[in-house]
């Protein structure tokens, strides 16, 4: 009895030993979660549970969320279950790294607690496995899109979010159904008229001539991966439709599909 014990003891230790060896981060962008009954948010939990022992590393690379901001006077309580699949994977051991995007900003130091993630208003840099990766949500990499810009810097502004606290409830939310269906007309219509892969190209080859070995970024909704001279592209798709989310395992990128439909 006591020497299966100790052995099951071994086991364990040598099991996470084993794990701890293991080099795997995971990368996920635009889930545009609203309802805890929807299909990509309950597909969501389930991943964000099973990582548990599993990486080291999760970055969220913005809109997680369909909308949310950090005002106290609007209610997130649909979104109370995915905070606390973040916490208790933070508690688990694995580093969570969040990228606010254009549908969640302005989250704040609570979120962070709440959440356990490192967050980050802007696009960074991170070292990992030996390599040096910029990670963006994506939405600034089209600088043509001039209307766009002008719109982040006044969103974004902390002079907006302080006065944005004096507006009623109500009208936040009229403001918000009205950015998102602005935010989804405004896509398909550039759609037509700019080739966002090519964009995404262009910008992750000067990211490459600075020295980067990786470029990850969301937005665009295009999951593809394209890897040349060393340098990978990971465009990671969404949590709506192809439910696509990027790897880097010992050092190898992937492009991957939940769930594994093979």
């Amino acid at each position: 009895m006591h020497f299966s014990l100790k052995l099951s003891v071994i086991d364990s230790c040598f099991a996470r030993l084993h794990n701890r060896a293991t080099m795997r981060a995971i990368f996920i962008a635009d889930a545009h979660l609203n309802r805890p009954e929807d299909a990509n948010y309950r597909l969501l939990l389930d991943f964000i549970k099973e990582q548990h022992g599993k990486t080291d590393m999760l970055c969220i690379l913005g809109d997680l969320f369909d909308f949310r901001v950090g005002l106290a006077s609007l209610n997130f309580a649909g979104h109370d279950k995915m905070l606390a699949a973040l916490a208790a994977l933070s508690r688990s051991g694995t580093r969570i790294i969040y990228l606010e995007g254009n549908h969640d900003f302005h989250l704040g130091k609570k979120f962070a607690a709440l959440t356990g993630c490192e967050l980050h208003r802007r696009p960074t840099e991170i070292r990992y496995d030996g390599k040096r990766i910029y990670l963006c949500h994506g939405d600034l990499i089209n600088r043509s899109d001039l209307r766009y810009l002008l719109l982040y810097l006044l969103l974004h502004n902390r002079l907006t979010f302080f006065l944005a606290h004096l507006l009623p409830a109500r009208l936040l939310h009229r403001l918000r159904a009205y950015l998102q269906k602005n935010s989804k007309k405004r896509y398909d219509k550039h759609q037509i008229n700019w080739n966002y892969e090519e964009i995404i190209r262009g910008f992750a080859s000067k990211k490459h001539a600075n020295g980067y070995d990786a470029v990850v970024t969301g937005h665009f909704h295009l999951p593809f991966m394209e890897h040349e001279n060393g340098f990978t592209l990971l465009s990671l798709g969404d949590w709506l439709g192809h439910f696509s989310y990027g790897c880097l395992e010992n050092g190898l990128f992937s492009l991957q599909v939940y769930p594994d439909r093979h």
